[in-house]
């Protein structure tokens, strides 16, 4: 059966949903996305998704096109109407479709923005990656400066990806002078005697929502937090690492550019956030 999809307004199913070829999402890469996950049916974090949405709309100069309440509606209406259960729900604002292609952006009295939203159904909870964890290898990181804006620029992210799996790896990690930044969709991790290492906020990296959620989790638990940048060297040399995002939660990192970390199995940190995160997702979705 097809999705039905919400585009401009309408729910449309995902065969009928049509966008301007003038879209400055598609020509300029002229846009902002979230993804909110669904656990039992209910939205995970969506306050938090919402509140990065309006600041990414907000350093790109855009207005926002919904308040957060109508964007909650349409969220639970796809999530009905599409029957899903357990996956995410992708939302997508651009600066619209102008009457033709231009660097200059275009009068929003004039052209209104394009707002499409979709659902994935796919497993999130049980997911086989949790119980043997992920390799990664390192890559530079040659990304534009404001990586703290979630747009939909996300070639070399996709590159990244690709280079791992020929790699034979399952993700990258991203490396920018001498440093990891982050993953090509997720916040990176490590963990050296119980102390969790992660780099701190900044315009070099995404303000995950997962990310906070987690080390506030981990500091609820006596968990020591350490927000600085670190090295592959590092990593190669912690006991475990890890990985946060809306769409893997809390997932564990055996290997580092085939370097095995503690015996090559996901850690107990990584397992313990993992238990926590869902445990609490659970009681505060919406």
């Amino acid at each position: 059966m097809s999705r039905i999809v919400y585009v401009n307004g309408e729910y449309l199913p995902e065969d009928q949903a049509r966008v301007s070829v003038f879209d400055r999402g598609f020509l300029f890469a002229d846009g902002v996305y979230e993804v909110t996950s669904v656990i039992d049916g209910k939205l995970v974090d969506f306050p938090g998704h919402a509140a990065r949405l309006d600041r990414s709309l907000a350093e790109l100069d855009m207005p926002s096109p919904l308040t957060s309440g109508e964007l909650l509606a349409i969220h639970r209406e796809l999530v009905a109407r599409n029957n899903v259960t357990e996956g995410m729900v992708y939302l997508q604002i651009t600066r619209g479709a102008p009457e033709d292609r231009d660097f200059v952006f275009p009068d929003p009295a004039e052209t209104p923005q394009t707002v499409v939203l979709f659902t994935q159904s796919k497993g999130l909870v049980d997911s086989p990656a949790a119980q043997t964890g992920l390799k990664v290898i390192s890559i530079p990181d040659i990304r534009w400066g404001r990586r703290d804006i979630k747009t939909v620029q996300l070639l070399y992210p996709s590159m990244g990806k690709m280079m791992a799996r020929r790699a034979g790896a399952d993700d990258a990690w991203m490396v920018e002078d001498g440093f990891v930044t982050e993953g090509t969709s997720n916040n990176a991790y490590i963990v050296k005697d119980g102390r969790i290492v992660t780099r701190q906020l900044g315009n070099e990296i995404l303000h995950g929502i997962t990310r906070a959620a987690v080390l506030a989790f981990a500091r609820e638990a006596q968990m020591q937090v350490e927000e600085r940048p670190f090295t592959i060297d590092e990593a190669q040399a912690a006991d475990e690492a890890f990985i946060t995002s809306a769409s893997t939660f809390v997932m564990p990192v055996v290997s580092v550019d085939g370097v095995a970390l503690g015996d090559g199995k996901p850690g107990p940190v990584a397992r313990r956030l993992r238990e926590i995160y869902i445990e609490q997702s659970r009681k505060a979705a919406v």
